[in-house]
């Protein structure tokens, strides 16, 4: 029998944007607790999918205790992360924190509006090293969350912490024994998005609406997150802050050289 291994941390916070009632909480709890003495969890008390790095700025916040180390908010996924670092775990700050593991990946252009990775990048804020985890799926009612829950021990004991960035990890939809291997990935430019709304009537007559997206990947080089997906591999990508489309800053620097501006 193979020995256990030793924690890598003191306390870990977790959280997501699923919701704290999500598979992939469950999922997360199950991949973290071999790697901690403490594992909290603040999270969304329900779906904040999508919501980016929103806070709330303009009403409160409530926290409700959910059973040991475990609290919902009622806010976003960045909330949670806040809430978590600077009020529950204030005298005793945690280690590292993991957000995930979502449902779905989060590679090319929808690492801008997770709520996922928007945490993780909160953490960053607060001075706290961060993973967000995320595992790909083909059909949304036979996600293989054991795929991330065996691999991630092995994803943190290899990287580690980066000083100032964020490690985003996606898990191809694909068993735990056919991974192909690990790719070190940058993130994949975009695809196409078409944005709609839907409108409709409610039972009394009155107009609702919803939005709608019609999501058009890119195909993705391979040494992108799309394309390490695409061969089975799990994909790291350090994300950070910097949002500046450097090819452009270069042209735009090129023509304006020489020219008052």
């Amino acid at each position: 029998m193979q020995a256990p291994s030793s924690p890598l941390f003191q306390r870990a916070l977790l959280t997501n944007d699923d919701g704290i009632d999500a598979p992939g909480m469950a999922a997360l709890i199950e991949a973290v607790t071999p790697l901690a003495v403490e594992v909290w969890v603040v999270a969304p008390d329900h779906d904040q999918s999508g919501v980016s790095r929103a806070i709330s700025l303009h009403g409160p916040l409530r926290l409700t205790e959910r059973g040991p180390r475990r609290f919902s908010v009622s806010g976003t996924p960045s909330d949670c992360v806040v809430i978590g670092v600077n009020h529950v775990l204030k005298d005793n700050p945690p280690d590292i924190v993991f957000s995930g593991i979502n449902r779905g990946a989060n590679i090319g252009e929808e690492v801008g509006y997770s709520g996922t990775v928007s945490a993780a990048l909160m953490a960053r804020l607060c001075g706290v090293p961060a993973y967000a985890i995320s595992q790909a799926w083909r059909d949304r009612k036979n996600v293989r969350w054991q795929t991330a829950v065996q691999g991630l021990e092995a994803i943190i004991r290899r990287f580690g912490t980066a000083p100032a960035s964020v490690l985003n990890v996606n898990f191809p939809d694909a068993e735990p024994a056919e991974i192909t291997g690990v790719s070190v990935t940058r993130q994949a430019p975009p695809g196409s998005m078409a944005m709609g709304v839907e409108s409709r009537e409610d039972t009394r007559g009155f107009p609702y609406h919803w939005l709608s997206i019609r999501r058009h990947p890119g195909q993705g080089a391979d040494d992108t997150d799309i394309g390490a997906l695409r061969r089975r591999e799990i994909s790291v990508t350090p994300i950070g802050f910097d949002m500046t489309d450097h090819a452009m800053l270069a042209a735009l620097r090129g023509n304006a050289n020489g020219q008052q501006l």
